[in-house]
């Protein structure tokens, strides 16, 4: 499987010039046809001088624009991993359960708890490449999203793509999403698991502290990370929406964090309970408690060469480019009678 990657990344904020741009050749247009109407009306003006040709300024844009983006893409350096090479690392099994339900929708912290959840996530797989992964997601049922691999990478990008849909039942049942991450490591007894499970606890079903202490009785330490307040916040109908959820009488629907259910399970699993603001508390807490793990020589993979694929967009740029020096601003005498723009 090959790797897709940008070597200067940085590169790519330049997109944010782009609607600059748009919005400044707007303007000079509308002043533009301003001058022109002062000659008189457009038809008139298109008889006085039937070189004119404002639609040749349009088309002579996007091909630069379309030529700026690519030339953007070249600077940040698209390139492929080809070349795979296994490496020996030192780290842990890690599980990572990550609550699904529409009540991680709630934006009680900022930018919503699914969000602030991946943001968590994702930097805990930055900090430990050594590691294998897994994910699952839960909501009223759990499954694995992600098998254990030593390729963070993946995870990351499996990571991004969770939301609510992934898990169409509604509910909270955490004692399942444990269960089937016990089912993700593998059976090296000398090794360290951990589970971090992400949630707001709320509705959740009854067997999670159950499941905990098994997981625990089997050298697996369950943390969990509680996202959201007590004090709540309503549920938008969709990621970003201004809309809420309802009950039967027609009144918005609240949620809380269950911090008290979050710290038994925590409890149960002879884990780390962290609560999740919008500070990085709880990351810190979580990364100090995985750090404690005994870690050991893994398998591991690691891309050691990486093929450059900037040419093509090096060459749409360029063949842009050519085709604007090709369109004159004024129809020309030799093809006026060819009508490509009128």
């Amino acid at each position: 499987m090959s790797v897709f990657r940008f070597a200067n990344p940085e590169f790519l904020y330049l997109f944010f010039l782009v609607p600059v741009f748009i919005i400044g050749f707007i303007y000079l247009n509308i002043r533009k046809r301003k001058s022109v109407e002062k000659l008189g009306t457009l038809a008139l003006v298109k008889r006085m001088m039937p070189e004119l040709s404002l639609k040749r300024s349009y088309l002579k844009f996007w091909l630069v624009l379309v030529a700026i983006g690519f030339g953007i893409i070249v600077l940040a350096r698209p390139q492929f991993g080809t070349k795979v090479e296994k490496v020996d690392k030192k780290g842990i099994e890690l599980v990572i359960a990550i609550d699904v339900s529409n009540s991680m929708l709630a934006e009680d912290i900022q930018p919503s708890r699914l969000a602030k959840a991946k943001q968590i996530l994702t930097r805990i797989i930055d900090e430990r490449k050594n590691d294998k992964v897994a994910i699952v997601v839960f909501a009223g049922e759990a499954f694995i999203q992600l098998p254990l691999t030593p390729d963070t990478q993946s995870a990351k990008l499996f990571l991004e793509t969770i939301d609510p849909s992934l898990v169409p039942v509604q509910g909270t049942a955490i004692g399942s999403a444990i269960d089937i991450g016990m089912t993700c490591f593998s059976s090296d007894t000398d090794i360290d698991k951990a589970i971090v499970l992400i949630t707001d606890g709320e509705g959740h079903e009854g067997n999670a502290e159950q499941a905990a202490a098994s997981a625990a009785d089997k050298g697996v330490h369950v943390n969990v990370v509680g996202i959201g307040t007590t004090k709540g916040a309503m549920i938008p109908v969709a990621e970003g929406s201004a809309n809420v959820k309802r009950d039967t009488e027609g009144q918005p629907v609240v949620t809380k964090l269950n911090e008290e259910m979050c710290r038994q399970i925590a409890k149960a699993g002879k884990g780390l309970y962290a609560h999740a603001d919008n500070s990085n508390s709880a990351l810190k807490a979580l990364q100090d408690e995985l750090e404690k793990l005994q870690k050991k020589e893994i398998d591991g993979i690691a891309y050691s060469e990486y093929d450059e694929k900037f040419q093509i967009f090096a060459w749409a740029m360029l063949i842009l480019l050519f085709i604007e020096i090709c369109v004159f601003d004024k129809k020309n005498r030799i093809f006026r009678n060819i009508r490509l723009f009128k």
